[in-house]
């Protein structure tokens, strides 16, 4: 009899499957993780209580600045032109720590100056930056003074930045020092902003401008306002657990950015179901690499969770992980060492291609061994042999990439390729697939369990084909309920409206699969969901990830009509593979980037590769791409076609590729 994972807690109605839960509680949904933390900042207190001495946060300082000149040659007008670029990398010092007391300390001064600037509870201060120790430590001590966060991804733009302080009529904003004057340029339609806190340096002329607006009682750096909070220490205003902490808004790949609701009980019970579910997984010693934006829902969460259960944060930023942006110093992911490492499925994908890549140039024999080895470790691992031999020969040096310390990695935001998982579970570590509040497995493949705090079941999606009575395996659309879960969009009921039934289950647009262990796949999205001219829906998302998996994409973007029959896929290549290719091939002027990517054979080529790629991947008829344009430039953050979290703006990159999707 195959081991269940979560239990059935109400009968299926129709047109929906059971409501199952986790097998760990199934008659009590979790809401906190021990006696008396309610509340965010509970948790901090718990830790520094619990762990004083210990290292809590880590983090680096900037050395020096360096910027590398780079000259690239293009054909314009059937001439050869010169490009000059210029590339900045960060030389940065080893980790320095703060214990968990000296965290709290560091806090509750934080708190104390924030109150000393005018913010009281229920002001809502507004974060606008990357991630960063100070950034943690500051809503902390926001926490600590019962004032409410409004996050933003620090790539969010002019618009949506405006949209969102003036949505939340933020009485203060928190920003990283090189975004003061994106700041600057909206604040004269964001009147309620009365304080500026930055961290990092800053342009003098911006900061004096800043300072003589009439608008602004004060602008701050974080040292001031944490000096300014040491100097007038004050009592704490702790919040309660039904009190708003976060307004989490959106990336706006969709639209205008949407704001979600968070009371301290919805992350708090957030912390408390994951932590139950993993700490049989925690070792002492155990560290976290924190690099993802925390304005997504996924990295604060599991940055909460590490706090409580007193593991080391480690921060960094996904320029400087690796060597690549660095200079005269380690990459964070070497420097730091993780035992564990939170990463969006884009992030795993670039990990696995630089692996193959590197393999790859060791050459075909090389290469032959290493894809030998994946096979046979995962052979051993199904006669359950051990492999530490293996381990030690071939993939020590993959380990090492990481930081050589990494025993797990979680993928969240989105569902990670088979191919993927498999691929880096075997060569480097365990990777366990985290979505929503479904958490922690080792099937390829399979999201997991539900966590300990939510219940969820499935409903029909009749035009899409998923039935609730589908067999071997019941799909549907993932509904989920419980104390974690956000209470709706800010200030938008009718979005509620739409997105909450009633009775309260959060209709969350992924549809799903239950196995027959009570574990539950991912398997569509229905925003991305096409219906193409033969009548068929295709799942964008879903064969974005297959496509992906191949050694030549980088990036890709599907776009689908419902005028024609398959999608056109808009594809970064890597270009080390293509280069590679366009060698083996014998092609001419394979030097030039630019005339290699726009060469009617390279398309050729790659179409045909990626039909192929498509039909091994188990992709039929309308899934296979018709058309490939290959875009010569990394699709980046900053060119306004990837959101923080790194995924597609399909809007934006639809407008910037109109043309090219016309020819195809």
């Amino acid at each position: 009899m195959v081991q269940q994972v979560s239990v059935k807690v109400a009968d299926a109605k129709p047109g929906e499957t059971e409501t199952r839960r986790s097998i760990i509680s199934p008659d009590e949904l979790l809401t906190t993780p021990a006696e008396g933390v309610t509340t965010l900042f509970d948790l901090l207190v718990y830790s520094a209580a619990t762990y004083p001495d210990r290292n809590g946060f880590g983090y680096r300082r900037l050395e020096q600045t360096i910027q590398e000149d780079t000259t690239h040659t293009s054909k314009v007008n059937g001439e050869l032109v010169a490009e000059k670029k210029t590339w900045t990398y960060y030389q940065l010092s080893g980790y320095h720590y703060y214990t968990y007391k000296q965290a709290l300390d560091i806090a509750t001064a934080l708190g104390a100056g924030l109150k000393m600037l005018g913010l009281t509870k229920g002001d809502i201060l507004h974060f606008f930056a990357s991630t960063s120790v100070e950034w943690m430590l500051s809503a902390q001590g926001a926490f600590s003074q019962a004032i409410t966060l409004a996050t933003a991804y620090d790539t969010l733009g002019e618009e949506g930045l405006q949209h969102s302080i003036k949505e939340t009529d933020a009485k203060g904003c928190f920003v990283n020092g090189d975004q003061l004057p994106l700041l600057e340029k909206i604040l004269p339609q964001c009147p309620s902003v009365r304080t500026i806190i930055y961290r990092g340096d800053a342009d003098y002329d911006t900061l004096k401008r800043l300072q003589l607006a009439n608008t602004i009682n004060r602008v701050i750096s974080f040292d001031d306002l944490l000096l300014l909070g040491l100097n007038n220490p004050t009592t704490l205003n702790k919040p309660a657990s039904t009190d708003l902490a976060l307004i989490m808004y959106t990336s706006g790949s969709t639209g205008t950015p949407k704001g979600v609701q968070l009371t301290h009980g919805n992350v708090v019970s957030g912390v408390a179901g994951t932590s139950r579910m993993i700490s049989h997984l925690q070792q002492p010693g155990d560290t976290v690499m924190a690099y993802l934006p925390l304005a997504h829902i996924l990295e604060f969460l599991v940055q909460s969770v590490a706090i409580f259960l007193g593991v080391t944060l480690g921060y960094g930023s996904i320029r400087t992980l690796t060597e690549t942006g660095v200079r005269n110093c380690k990459g964070d992911l070497q420097e730091f060492g993780p035992t564990l490492m939170t990463g969006v499925p884009q992030v795993w994908e670039t990990i696995r291609k630089t692996v193959l890549a590197k393999v790859a140039l060791r050459g075909s024999r090389v290469e032959k061994i290493f894809h030998g080895a994946v096979y046979l470790k995962e052979v051993m691992n199904g006669y359950k042999l051990p492999t530490g031999v293996l381990n030690r020969i071939v993939f020590d040096n993959v380990k090492k990439q990481l930081g050589g310390n990494l025993r797990y990695g979680l993928s969240g935001g989105a569902p990670l390729a088979i191919e993927t998982q498999r691929f880096l579970s075997l060569a480097a570590c365990p990777i366990m697939g985290g979505f929503g509040m479904l958490w922690e497995h080792f099937s390829y493949g399979v999201v997991g369990a539900p966590v300990p705090c939510i219940e969820v079941k499935l409903v029909d999606v009749p035009e899409a084909g998923y039935f609730a009575t589908n067999k071997p395996n019941p799909q549907g659309e993932v509904w989920i309920r419980g104390p974690s879960i956000t209470s709706g969009y800010f200030k938008q009921e009718e979005l509620t409206k739409e997105t909450f039934t009633e009775d309260m289950w959060l209709k969350t647009g992924d549809v799903g699969e239950w196995n027959k262990d009570g574990t539950l796949s991912i398997i569509d999205r229905l925003r991305n969901m096409i219906k193409v001219s033969n009548g068929e829906y295709i799942a964008l998302e879903k064969l974005e990830s297959k496509y992906k998996t191949s050694v030549l994409v980088e990036n890709m973007c599907l776009y689908a009509d419902s005028l024609y029959p398959k999608p056109v896929a808009l594809v970064v290549p890597v270009e080390a593979q293509l280069r590679s290719l366009a060698r083996s091939e014998g092609w001419k002027n394979c030097e030039d980037w630019q005339v290699l990517c726009e060469s009617p054979t390279t398309r050729k080529k790659l179409l045909s590769m990626l039909q192929d790629h498509g039909k091994k991947c188990g992709l039929k008829g309308a899934e296979i791409i018709a058309d490939v344009w290959i875009c010569k430039d990394l699709w980046t953050t900053e060119m306004g076609v990837l959101t923080a979290a790194q995924k597609l703006k399909r809007g934006d990159i639809s407008k910037a590729y109109d043309e090219q999707i016309g020819q195809m």
